[in-house]
C-alpha cells in the first residue's frame, strides 16, 4: 500500500526545534516503512525523514511572515503534492487544511489528522467533505466535531529517543511556546510561590514578543529563573529529564499537548491544570497531577519527590504513548480503507450482454437526437 503523506511546507520533517505536527508527521512516516508500507512525504527541502521525500519549496519559513501569504503558500504546496501522487497514492493523508478541498475529486481516499483546536468555521469546511476519514488526537476533541466519519488516535514517540533518569535534579522546568495559552507567566508565579528554581524554554514568536518582554524577562535572573531559549532533542532530554516536574499550566482547550508525553517519557512527572485534553494525556496520580490553581501546583510540586517514581511514570508513557501504538491505529485504518475500496471495486463489475465488465469503463455512446 502507498501512502502520500502531506506536511505543512513551513517547518522541516522532523523539526529542527519547534513543531510538534512535523514531529509526529516525521515518526509516522519512519514507522509506516517498517510496517511495509511505501511512504511519500511531502515536506520542504530541509526535511531529512526517512523515506521518499518530495518537495516543492527548498527552504523552511518559520515563523510565517503574513498569514495571508502563508496560506497561499500552504495551498500552492498541497495541491502540487496532490497532483503529484494522484495517480500512484492509494490513500493521501493531509496535516493541513488546504489540501481537503481536493477531496471532493475521484481519486484516492484522503484522511485528515485534525491538529488544531475546535474552529467553527473549519468544522462547518468539514461538513462539506463526508468521505474524508477524520482523525483526532483526543478524545476530547472528537467530542467537539460532527464528521460521520471519525476517531481519535492519540499521539505517540520514539521512547528509545527519550532517556529517563532515576535521580532529578532541585528544578522545576517550562517546555513550550512563550506565550499566554500556554500559562508561561503561570509558571514563573508556581515556581516563585514553591521556592524551587525554573528553567523556561521555547519559541518566542513575534505577535508575543510584547509579553516575553513584560511578563516573562522581568524575572528572568540566570540564577532562579533561568530560560534557555528554543530546545532540539538533546536540549529536551536534558531539560526534562534532571526536572523535578515540568509545569503545565494551559489556559486555552489543548487539543493533545506533546510536551506532556515527552516529559513523561524522561520519568518526569507534569503538573498541570485541566485545559482540553490534559486529563485523558495525564493520569492523575500516577504520571502528574492535574491542579485547579497555581497555588495548588506550588503545593505539589514541593512534593513531587514523595509523590512519584521516574520509572512509574516512564512505565505509564510506555504502555499509554508509544509510537508502535500510535501508527498500529493509523495502519488499521489505511487496511480499513484498502478493504473498502477492494469491496467497492468489486461491486462497481456489472454483467452486460452475458459479460463481466467495469460499469465504470462503459464508453460513452454518441449523442441521438430527439425526435
Amino acid at each position: 500500500m502507498k501512502i502520500a503523506l502531506i506536511s505543512p511546507p513551513f517547518i522541516s520533517v522532523p523539526p529542527k526545534r519547534y513543531g510538534g505536527t512535523e514531529l509526529f508527521i516525521a515518526h509516522l512516516a519512519e514507522r509506516l516503512g517498517r510496517c511495509g508500507m511505501k511512504v511519500i512525504l511531502y515536506a520542504n527541502g530541509e526535511s531529512t525523514a526517512n523515506c521518499e521525500v518530495r518537495s516543492l519549496y527548498p527552504h523552511s519559513e518559520w515563523p510565517i511572515q503574513g498569514e495571508i501569504f502563508a496560506s497561499i503558500k500552504d495551498l500552492n504546496h498541497s495541491s502540487w503534492a496532490i497532483h503529484d501522487c494522484w495517480n500512484e497514492a492509494d490513500v493521501i493523508h493531509l496535516n493541513n487544511t488546504p489540501g481537503l478541498a481536493f477531496a471532493r475529486f475521484a481519486g484516492p481516499r484522503f484522511v485528515y489528522t485534525v491538529h488544531h483546536p475546535h474552529d467553527d468555521s473549519l468544522s462547518e469546511f468539514y461538513s462539506y467533505l463526508p468521505d474524508v476519514e477524520y482523525v483526532t488526537i483526543s478524545r476530547f476533541q472528537q467530542a467537539q466535531e460532527r464528521m460521520p466519519r471519525l476517531r481519535t488516535i492519540h499521539h505517540g514517540i520514539d521512547m528509545r529517543a527519550y532517556h529517563w533518569k532515576s535521580r532529578k535534579q532541585p528544578y522545576l522546568c517550562f517546555l513550550g511556546r512563550i506565550a499566554p495559552v500556554k500559562g508561561a507567566h503561570l509558571a514563573v508565579q508556581v515556581a516563585q510561590r514553591a521556592g524551587i528554581p525554573l528553567k523556561m524554554a521555547g519559541e518566542v514568536q513575534p505577535q508575543f514578543k510584547d509579553y516575553f518582554e513584560s511578563e516573562i524577562k522581568p524575572h528572568i535572573d540566570g540564577k532562579f529563573i533561568e530560560f534557555l531559549g528554543e530546545a532540539d532533542l538533546a536540549a529536551k532530554n536534558e531539560l526534562l529529564g534532571n526536572a523535578m516536574a515540568m509545569l503545565f499550566p494551559i489556559q486555552w482547550d489543548e487539543p493533545f499537548g506533546f510536551v506532556l508525553i515527552e516529559a513523561m517519557a524522561t520519568g518526569t512527572p507534569v503538573l498541570a491544570l485541566p485545559g482540553g485534553s490534559v486529563p485523558e494525556v495525564i493520569a492523575d496520580g500516577v504520571s502528574g497531577w492535574i491542579c485547579n490553581s497555581v497555588d495548588e501546583m506550588a503545593r505539589k510540586a514541593r512534593q513531587v519527590d514523595s509523590d512519584f517514581t521516574p520509572a512509574t511514570v516512564r512505565q505509564y508513557a510506555e504502555k499509554h504513548f508509544s509510537v508502535e501504538r500510535m501508527v498500529a491505529g493509523y495502519v488499521a485504518l489505511y487496511q480499513q480503507i484498502a478493504k473498502e475500496r477492494h469491496e467497492h471495486a468489486a461491486e462497481r463489475i456489472a454483467v452486460v450482454g452475458g459479460k463481466d465488465i467495469d460499469a465504470f469503463s462503459i464508453e460513452p455512446q454518441e449523442p441521438r437526437a430527439i425526435a
